[in-house]
């Protein structure tokens, strides 16, 4: 459907826009005269059948549990029960003492764990609201947790990558896009633009890529190795811990100076110390990390290389 309108250079895209066997050309214009690609997919997505056992476990106020394989043809593993689940809660947001007049709970008690290893295809987690937590023993493509709304994750690596998660990408590009709230806990390092447009969602991760944290207004991230560029770009809200193992965030200035405000272990108080030591003793035993294990077990020598960086006031 596209036509040349011009020839700099005497560049001639004829051989680039022909007419396939499916387009004919009437009017100087092509017609399309194909059918529309089948979705790639030959069976049911998995996690359909999810959503009615958990679902009712959810009203029940029971737990619930499911252990599986996956690969990466299963894309945004969980969001189709959590969109159930959130039309569940806003039907019944009138009812009084979080209880419906069947007796069923509308306070989403129960625990929807759900245990995977292998490949995520992309959005794996995304929308994941509370009361729903998903595992994953392997690896997981782009926009892990998107719109991540209240549920947890946690990625662990295998093999050799678990043993030295700080050098192993486990989780692709731009995971926690537009997250509101929920927790991500990830014993390997992320892919670029981690977190932007995080809102209120809290992640620990051991390394990421360039552009992390951009435009983020909430929320708490900590990076326990290496980070990309232009950290912070944007960000103006929340609270950022970076592990700077190497020396070389503020020394290369790695984080956005314009947005970002940096303190190190010096400056700050007891109550500041405590708490990033708890969150990383959290991420030590949700996910099994070597590494964060690691840096407990050398924390008076290790600690002094902890940053945190708070948003500039901006005018």
């Amino acid at each position: 459907m596209l036509e040349q309108v011009r020839w700099d250079a005497g560049l001639d895209l004829k051989r680039v826009l022909a007419a396939t066997a499916i387009a004919a050309e009437t009017s100087g214009a092509l017609r399309w005269e194909g059918q529309r690609n089948d979705r790639p997919e030959a069976r049911e997505p998995i996690d359909n059948a999810w959503v009615e056992p958990a679902l009712a476990a959810y009203r029940a106020g029971e737990p619930y549990y499911l252990e599986t394989r996956i690969t990466n043809e299963d894309r945004t593993l969980g969001g189709r029960l959590a969109g159930q689940l959130a039309l569940y809660r806003t039907d019944h947001e009138r009812m009084q003492n979080g209880r419906t007049e069947n007796g069923e709970s509308a306070t989403g008690d129960s625990s929807l764990m759900f245990k995977m290893s292998g490949v995520a295809g992309q959005s794996f987690g995304a929308f994941a609201v509370a009361g729903m937590t998903l595992e994953l023993d392997g690896l997981a493509n782009d926009f892990v947790g998107k719109g991540l709304c209240g549920g947890e994750l946690v990625l662990r690596a295998q093999g050799r990558a678990a043993w030295e998660s700080g050098k192993h990408t486990l989780l692709g590009n731009v995971a926690l896009y537009g997250a509101t709230s929920g927790r991500l806990f990830a014993a390997g390092r992320a892919g670029e633009r981690f977190a932007v447009r995080n809102s209120g969602a809290l992640a620990v991760v051991e390394g990421v890529g360039d552009h992390g944290c951009e435009y983020m207004t909430g929320g708490l991230v900590a990076v326990l190795g290496a980070t990309g560029v232009n950290l912070g770009a944007g960000m103006t809200g929340g609270l950022l811990w970076v592990y700077d193992e190497m020396g070389d965030l503020l020394v290369q200035s790695r984080y956005h100076k314009g947005f970002l405000q940096p303190e190190t272990w010096g400056e700050l108080d007891s109550a500041g110390r405590q708490s990033i030591r708890e969150l990383v003793e959290l991420h030590a035993a949700k996910t099994g990390s070597i590494r964060a294990g690691w840096l407990l077990n050398h924390w008076e020598r290790e600690s002094a290389k902890l940053v945190r960086l708070t948003p500039k006031p901006q005018a």
